[in-house]
């Protein structure tokens, strides 16, 4: 076979390239890790494997969920945010990594260790009631907290997490004392609120939805700035005289910040296609999820602003994270 002056200068030119560039151009090309920080079964792991399917489709590679749970988040932060810079160990971040600091002081990895990538979706909060509560509305039980020595008793699904915050400033804006309660999990939460040992709860749709459904639970608001196309009934907190109570979780992809812009872009790309697929949205919408794609950019800006007005709260409300 002959050989070109023309073919073997193109070869060598290839050759010459930095072995980063062709990495780069070439990613991924082998198997992708996305850390969640969570347990299997949770919104942000279920919400995780259909965007991982939907990345695989895509760049025809195999993108596996590995579940780092732990320590508020932490755990999962950490291991990324000491992996290499190579694009192959990705973080589904969580709201929590907004607060931690804040909450726990100095922590095993700095906020510049990662890098935003992509913000995904939110998880609206819902304030959630009995119904056989000696109250019906928000006016009713804000009332009803200031009539107790003790106030009101709100469940949580942990110390430091989004309901647990947003009860805090619930109670800072309607002048009334309140205890947080935190438990393991929604169906914890659940039992105490049917029983009446707890006022009421912030919480995720899907798994408060079937009491809902069969009347056990009423839905006092939501705490979002607009009405959720999840339950539109509901009207906004802000609605209803809390013009801060906006709060909710929330889900994007971070890189260490050693990855290489140009991986950082792709995978911004692919996030932001992933997330415009109509059957991803509606899989995500069926979890109580509402599709939130922003750019790398955007999504620090996100980060900045809620870890801003959240240290503010934890700081003056004087929380510390157990």
């Amino acid at each position: 076979m002959t050989v070109t002056r023309r073919a073997l200068l193109g070869t060598l030119a290839v050759s010459a390239l930095p072995f980063s560039t062709r990495a780069e151009e070439s990613w991924p090309s082998r198997m992708v890790r996305l850390i969640s920080p969570y347990g299997p079964g949770g919104s942000n792991d279920i919400s995780l494997r259909l965007l991982a399917e939907q990345f695989g489709r895509n760049l025809h590679q195999q993108f596996i969920v590995e579940n780092k749970p732990g320590a508020g988040t932490r755990i999962a932060n950490d291991m990324v945010a000491h992996a290499p810079g190579d694009g192959y160990t990705l973080l589904y971040v969580a709201a929590p990594y907004a607060t931690a600091e804040a909450l726990f002081g100095k922590l095993t990895y700095e906020r510049k260790d990662l890098q935003p990538v992509a913000m995904a979706v939110i998880a609206p909060l819902f304030l959630i009631i009995s119904a056989d509560a000696p109250f019906k509305t928000l006016p009713d039980l804000i009332a009803h907290g200031k009539s107790k020595p003790d106030g009101l008793t709100f469940a949580s699904p942990g110390a430091g997490s989004q309901p647990h915050l947003a009860d805090e400033l619930l109670f800072r804006d309607a002048g009334v004392k309140g205890l947080n309660i935190p438990f393991r999990g929604d169906a914890a939460s659940y039992t105490e609120l049917l029983a009446g040992r707890v006022d009421a709860t912030l919480t995720a749709l899907p798994t408060a939805l079937p009491y809902i459904q069969n009347g056990k639970f009423i839905v006092l608001g939501v705490a979002s700035p607009e009405r959720s196309a999840l339950y539109p009934q509901a009207p906004t907190l802000r609605e209803q005289g809390f013009p801060n109570l906006a709060a909710a979780g929330w889900y994007g992809f971070m890189a260490p910040s050693t990855t290489p812009r140009a991986i950082v872009d792709k995978l911004q790309a692919e996030v932001l296609r992933a997330l415009a697929e109509p059957a991803i949205k509606d899989k995500l919408t069926a979890q109580g999820l509402e599709v939130r794609p922003g750019t790398a950019a955007e999504f620090g800006r996100f980060i900045d602003n809620e870890t801003q007005k959240w240290t503010k709260l934890i700081r003056d409300a004087g929380l510390k994270g157990g």
